[in-house]
C-alpha cells in the first residue's frame, strides 16, 4: 500500500513552484496559499513523485491530466472565489483542482464522467481533509440541476462552444470560467450572467485542454 508523506523537500519544491506561478502573473495571494498548502504529488502516479512540483500537466490515465499548476492558479483567481459559496467543477480528474477550491473554502461539487477516475479520487487519503467536496459521476455537459443555482462554474476540458444548461445552472451575478475553441487552442473566457437571458464574456489568454466529451465512461 502507498504511503503518503509529505517532506520538508516537497514543501520546499512547493514553496519554489508558488514563486514561480506567481512570477508568472498570479496576484491572487489566497490562490497562490491554496497552491501552497497542498501535496500536489498525492494525486500523481510515483512515477511523476520527484517532479511533482514541475509547472507542467501531467498524464493521469484515460486519456486525462493534472493540469500544470499556472492553468489551475489561472483559471481559480479568474473565478474570484468567495468563502462558502457554491462552485460546480466539470471535470474532476484528479481531483486537484477541486481541492484547491475547497482550501478557498468553497463548497465543491465535481463532476467526472470517467468511471475510472472517479471510483480512483474516492481513495486518495487528501480528500478527507475537505468535507466540503461532493463528488459526482455523471455527464458534465448536464451539470448539477438537482444543486443548482450556483455562484460559479469551473470547466477544467476543452469546450467546443459555451454549454447552455451550465449557464443556466448559475445564479444571476453568477461567473463562469471555461476554455472554448478547437481541439489544439482554446480561449479562456468568463462568463457573467446578468439576468435569466443575457450574459457577458470577457476574453483571457490561450490555453491547450483535453477535450469536454459528452455522456459517462
Amino acid at each position: 500500500m502507498r504511503r503518503y508523506e509529505d517532506t520538508y523537500k516537497q514543501k520546499g519544491l512547493r514553496k519554489q513552484l508558488v514563486d514561480n506561478i506567481r512570477q508568472k502573473g498570479i496576484t491572487d495571494e489566497n490562490v497562490l496559499a491554496a497552491i501552497g498548502n497542498i501535496p500536489r504529488h498525492y494525486f500523481l502516479d510515483t512515477a511523476f513523485e520527484s517532479i511533482a512540483y514541475d509547472d507542467r500537466a501531467f498524464p493521469i490515465g484515460e486519456g486525462q491530466t493534472i493540469s500544470q499548476p499556472y492553468t489551475v492558479a489561472y483559471q481559480t483567481q479568474l473565478l474570484e472565489v468567495k468563502p462558502y459559496e457554491k462552485v460546480l467543477e466539470i471535470g474532476t480528474g484528479s481531483a486537484y483542482q477541486a481541492c484547491v477550491l475547497a482550501e478557498l473554502k468553497a463548497n465543491v461539487f465535481t463532476i467526472e464522467r470517467q468511471r475510472r477516475l472517479f471510483d480512483q479520487v474516492k481513495t486518495l487519503p487528501f480528500k478527507s481533509q475537505y468535507p466540503n467536496i461532493r463528488f459526482f459521476y455523471g455527464d458534465g455537459y448536464e451539470g448539477l440541476a438537482t444543486y443548482a443555482p450556483f455562484d460559479k462554474v469551473l470547466v477544467t476540458a476543452a469546450a467546443p462552444q459555451i454549454p447552455e444548461k451550465l449557464v443556466q445552472q448559475l445564479k444571476i451575478g453568477g461567473k463562469m470560467v471555461i476554455p472554448v475553441g478547437g481541439q489544439d487552442v482554446q480561449r479562456m473566457l468568463r462568463i457573467t450572467k446578468v439576468s435569466d437571458t443575457e450574459t457577458e464574456q470577457e476574453l483571457f489568454d490561450n490555453f491547450s485542454f483535453v477535450p469536454m466529451l459528452a455522456g459517462r465512461k
